[in-house]
């Protein structure tokens, strides 16, 4: 028994306590009186429940080393799964840092931290990933045309395939901050097309939140829990919105400028007073603005054109009762012009002619009216062109004015005393000897450019109806009649120094030439207070008609048939010398050649 059970024995203070047992229970077996077959029964059975305690005692034991065994291989395997997951590669397990630990609990207290601390990373990392896949699919949502609520919140990722890593995580990062600036870019977007909607409807005139509204109802922003859409389909429908209210702006420009044109038109036929012009200054200011300038609220309202309309057919209707006075008013501005450029007016549109179509009813006045506006732009085109030529006929006209002023102050027999004036006189009619030389090239040269500018329009240059060109030479022909006069006065003025030479020898002493003032003033002209001398009556060309007269376009405007006027000339039968007294003699060819001998001859 003692064999048996000493083996057996756990520890030496186990074996002493069996063996006290065993002798006691002997010791009761012999006082008793039990047989030694008895005993050894006995002690085999004893001995057979002890193996069988010890042998369900080895199998719990070896029960509890399997499931610790399996526990530590279960966290390891999830420590495992955690740090793949996690991307935690460099944390090393216990187990494999301290391969010589042989306690199963030793290696469950040491993996079990490291376990807790993994899932509670994976809990955090699953929270972030949550967040950020919630914002990436609520965007992507947004931009893609419909809304989660705020509340709503998608499926979570399971563990299973899953890459929690940090990597991961950067990804979703990287793409949420992706969308964010695609929503912020799509944001500022709209606003600016709300924007550019909100100018529209106020130069239209038109409801803007209606308008807007009808785009998306998020876009008025009356329900502040409902975000802005900024789908594809919300930029469209701002784009074809703002295309049709551009198109819209267009079309009402385009309508309220030719009204502002016809309002124009009636103003300035009608002489319309600016304080009434100014109640439509609104309307009629985009006149001169280009498309995009326009930018006042309510300019291209339909009220606006609407009331500038009626007041084109307020002023239609009184133009249609003034028309006659128009037409009056418009053709007296024609026949003014025409007097200006010396151009003669259409004589299809007279006042007379005008007068007797409308009171017939043979003519509309509004096409009589038209009529003679095309006129009038003719005429002022026409103007334009022959601007150089009128120029220089202004030049030669002022030469011959200075040219007539010298004859009048050649005539002043005071026009060398020291009076008042008298230095200005002789300085001007030095300049004006000088202007009178340059007469004839001036006509030369005048003649040319008309014929070249007739050549060049292919019609003829006319002045007040007569030909230029025709006026030019009629002035050439009559110059050229006069120098001859001239010349003619100065032979006989040497014949009448010769005369007078001869009389003196036979008659003797010669006598005093009757010369008084009185000559002088026959001739129509009196002295100013500065010495120059001014026509008293309508002078002539020359001293007693002599000569021609000289032909200008002046002389040419009084005349509606444009003849010449008859040349007034003194007769020209010879004188008879021998029967005139001496002193007849002397005044008669002093008053024929006394002004020629005191003014120099023009070649």
């Amino acid at each position: 028994m003692l064999a048996i059970g000493s083996p057996l024995a756990p520890s030496a203070r186990t074996s002493t306590s069996c063996n006290v047992l065993l002798r006691e229970l002997q010791q009761i077996w012999s006082d008793i009186g039990e047989s030694e077959a008895d005993k050894d029964r006995m002690l085999l059975e004893l001995e057979r429940e002890c193996l069988e305690v010890y042998r369900r005692k080895v199998e719990e034991a070896a029960n509890a080393k399997a499931r610790l065994h399996q526990s530590v291989a279960a966290k390891e395997a999830e420590v495992a799964t955690l740090m793949a997951a996690l991307g935690e590669l460099n944390i090393r397990s216990p187990i494999q840092t301290e391969k010589k630990m042989a306690s199963l609990k030793e290696k469950l207290n040491s993996i079990t931290p490291l376990l807790d601390d993994l899932r509670m990373k994976k809990e955090e990392r699953l929270k972030q990933f949550e967040d950020i896949k919630n914002q990436i699919e609520k965007i992507s949502g947004e931009i893609a045309g419909y809304n989660y609520p705020n509340d709503t919140m998608v499926s979570c990722l399971t563990l299973e395939d899953q890459d929690l890593s940090l990597r991961r995580l950067t990804e979703f990062q990287t793409r949420l901050q992706t969308l964010q600036k695609e929503k912020s870019d799509r944001l500022h977007k709209v606003l600016e097309y709300v924007n550019e909607v909100h100018l529209l409807c106020g130069v239209l005139g038109l409801d803007f939140a209606q308008t807007i509204s009808d785009v998306h109802p998020s876009l008025q922003r009356i329900n502040l829990e409902q975000s802005t859409n900024i789908s594809n389909g919300t930029f469209e429908g701002l784009e074809h919105t703002i295309n049709k209210l551009k198109t819209e702006r267009r079309t009402r420009i385009q309508k309220l400028r030719d009204i502002a044109a016809q309002l124009f038109e009636l103003w300035n036929l009608m002489d319309t007073p600016q304080v009434e012009r100014n109640v439509f200054s609104r309307a009629t200011s985009i006149h001169r603005l280009l498309e995009p300038e326009v930018t006042e609220p309510g300019v291209l309202s339909t009220e606006m054109i609407e009331q500038a309309s009626a007041e084109v057919e307020r002023l239609a209707k009184l133009k249609a009762s003034r028309m006659k006075e128009l037409v009056m008013k418009r053709r007296s501005e024609l026949e003014d012009i025409c007097r200006m450029t010396h151009i003669e007016p259409d004589a299809s549109t007279a006042v007379e002619k005008s007068n007797a179509m409308i009171d017939s009813g043979l003519v509309d006045p509004s096409e009589l009216l038209a009529n003679i506006e095309a006129q009038i732009t003719k005429v002022k085109d026409e103007a334009l062109s022959r601007k150089e030529i009128m120029d220089r006929i202004d030049r030669w006209l002022a030469a011959c004015e200075e040219e007539n002023w010298l004859e009048d102050y050649n005539q002043d027999e005071n026009r060398y005393n020291a009076g008042r004036g008298a230095h200005i006189n002789l300085k001007r009619a030095e300049k004006a000897r000088i202007t009178v030389t340059k007469i004839p090239a001036i006509v030369d040269n005048l003649i040319n450019r008309t014929l070249a500018w007739e050549e060049e329009k292919r019609t003829l240059f006319l002045y007040d109806g007569v030909r230029l060109v025709s006026i030019l030479g009629d002035y050439k022909v009559t110059r050229k009649q006069r120098e001859e006069e001239k010349k003619r006065c100065r032979d006989q003025k040497k014949i009448q120094d010769l005369l007078l030479t001869e009389r003196e020898s036979i008659y003797g002493s010669k006598p005093s030439p009757r010369r008084s003032n009185s000559f002088r003033k026959t001739n129509g002209y009196r002295a100013n207070g500065n010495g120059s001398m001014t026509p008293s009556t309508p002078r002539r060309n020359s001293v007693g008609g002599a000569t021609p007269e000289l032909l200008t376009p002046r002389s040419y405007s009084g005349r509606q048939n444009g003849y010449f006027k008859e040349m007034r000339r003194l007769s020209t039968a010879p004188l008879n010398f021998v029967a005139i007294s001496k002193e007849d003699s002397v005044s008669t060819y002093t008053s024929v050649c006394d002004s020629e001998l005191e003014s120099p001859p023009h070649s």
